[in-house]
């Protein structure tokens, strides 16, 4: 599929239009900050249309990258962008996510407010970039340059620590990304190019597959996170903006995942079935230190982040079992982490800019003064549990039906992650929302708005849908998935046949 103009250049660089016309105003009066605010809405949503139009023009029955864009960059490095059915639901869930950040934001941030709007556009191009690149170094440059605006987002709009929790964030990830640099570069060396649908097709030595293979752990376990490199990311939440937290849980999180199907499997694939194990061991670590850590948070932002790191542990574990259902489990859980954890801490934001404290001591009974912010919290939390009807449950359950095919120590040890998260999940809500409406300071608060209304409605909607009805993404990457596993079993083959004839 393709259209005589570029779609895909369109779609990721209009942001950077919106955040230029943001920047031309020079007042710095409130008319200003509500222009910044309504350009930033406006470009955000005319984003969104936009990839509406690419996803119901996408064809999902072929595996080959569509409405691709080539034209000569750097030398051998082409710009070269495209989309399949791996990367287009994560494009679909940026620009759907945008919009609700900047209506987040909208009362929120009163400090800075034009350079807060640029900051989220110029996130949202970079972001896009990195799912629709398909040159290595085109990846990459998106890939790092997603750090200088959340970089600023949090430690400019951040809470009291902000400036430790942002250089935190920056270093963890910047030191993890240098390796993959080195790797990429390796790959040049040896393949010639750096074009990523070449390279799916190039079969690289099986010793150097070993260092590729850890090159780009180093990057993608540190940004997805995985344990034991994962202690940035709750400084990061705590700290950052409410919209901050929602993009950094509902899309940058996404991109370690995205590396693995991307990259990791399918170029080294023979490094990838032989440590397998190690994803797997790392990943039952994750799900089920991390719910015992989550067990004993006070603050709800710090519990919430704990409980992305353990469901973050889903997706490895189904990614890294190479079946389809392992596959497809992995890529449904983390668009459904992206809509519900972005929810839930949009959920949080709400109480924090009523009574600006994030403890959960401090609430309690506020389903008898905010029935509605109940409901909606109420799906979330079911959804993040993985109760059945949401969209929670349908990836979890992929995810370990294919460990089960795979491991059963493994899937069975990772199940316990669903008994903790119904502990930690459930013993917040019950004590934010039920029980006595003792505390004085509660007793004025005030229901959600109608801009948050608006904010709230689409994602429970988007929960209860997919989770009733996930075929639309399912179908979406089943033949990409396919051509994948295909793919790596015929790397394995031939490496076999190959160690064969080695032999007297």
């Amino acid at each position: 599929m393709s259209y005589s103009w570029p779609i895909l250049s369109a779609i990721t660089f209009l942001p950077l239009f919106g955040a230029l016309l943001i920047g031309l105003r020079r007042a710095e009066d409130e008319s200003a900050f509500n222009n910044a605010r309504f350009i930033a809405l406006w470009t955000t949503l005319v984003t969104f249309a936009i990839s509406l139009l690419l996803w119901r023009d996408f064809d999902p029955t072929t595996a080959q990258f569509q409405f691709v864009e080539r034209r000569a960059w750097l030398g051998s490095i082409t710009f070269h962008m495209g989309v399949d059915g791996i990367s287009m639901p994560f494009v679909l869930l940026t620009t759907f996510l945008m919009p609700i950040c900047i209506l987040a934001s909208w009362t929120s941030i009163t400090e800075r407010v034009k350079e807060y709007m640029i900051a989220f556009l110029v996130l949202e191009t970079l972001m896009l970039g990195v799912f629709t690149s398909l040159d290595l170094v085109l990846f990459y440059l998106f890939f790092e340059g997603g750090l200088i605006p959340m970089f600023l987002i949090i430690g400019v709009w951040g809470g009291p620590r902000r400036v430790y929790a942002s250089f935190k964030f920056f270093l963890y990830t910047l030191a993890g990304s240098l390796l993959m640099l080195l790797a990429i570069m390796a790959i040049y060396w040896q393949a010639g190019t750096t074009d990523i649908p070449a390279l799916l097709n190039y079969g690289f030595p099986a010793s150097m597959q070993t260092w590729l293979w850890f090159g780009f752990l180093a990057s993608f376990a540190v940004k997805l996170p995985m344990w034991p490199v994962h202690t940035w990311l709750p400084d990061a939440h705590v700290e950052a903006p409410t919209a901050g937290s929602v993009i950094l849980a509902g899309i940058l999180l996404k991109m370690g995942g995205y590396g693995f199907l991307r990259f990791s499997i399918p170029m080294f694939p023979l490094a990838s079935a032989e440590f397998a194990p190690l994803i797997f061991a790392l990943s039952v670590i994750a799900i089920i230190y991390t719910s015992l850590v989550a067990l004993a948070q006070e603050d709800v932002k710090k519990l919430i982040a704990y409980s992305s790191v353990a469901q973050m542990g889903f997706v490895t574990i189904g990614v890294f079992t190479l079946t389809m259902q392992g596959l497809q489990g992995g890529i449904f859980q983390m668009l459904s982490h992206g809509i519900v954890s972005a929810a839930l801490f949009l959920c949080v934001g709400v109480i924090y800019d009523r009574m600006h404290t994030r403890e959960i001591k401090a609430y309690g009974g506020l389903a008898d003064r905010m029935p509605l912010y109940a409901f909606c919290f109420m799906v979330f939390t079911l959804a993040n549990i993985g109760l059945p009807g949401t969209s929670g449950f349908v990836g979890e359950f992929l995810s370990l039906l294919g460990a089960f095919r795979i491991n059963t120590s493994v899937a069975s040890l990772a199940t316990t992650g669903i008994i903790l998260s119904a502990a930690y999940a459930l013993y917040l809500y019950g004590r934010i929302i039920f029980g006595r409406l003792e505390k004085p300071s509660l007793r004025l608060i005030q229901d959600i708005s109608w801009r948050e209304v608006v904010v709230m409605t689409p994602l429970v909607a988007l929960t209860l849908l997919f989770g009733f009805y996930p075929a639309p993404i399912l179908d979406a990457s089943a033949v990409s998935v396919d051509a994948l596993i295909k793919n790596y079993h015929a790397a394995l083959v031939a490496a076999e046949q190959a160690r064969l004839a080695l032999l007297p």
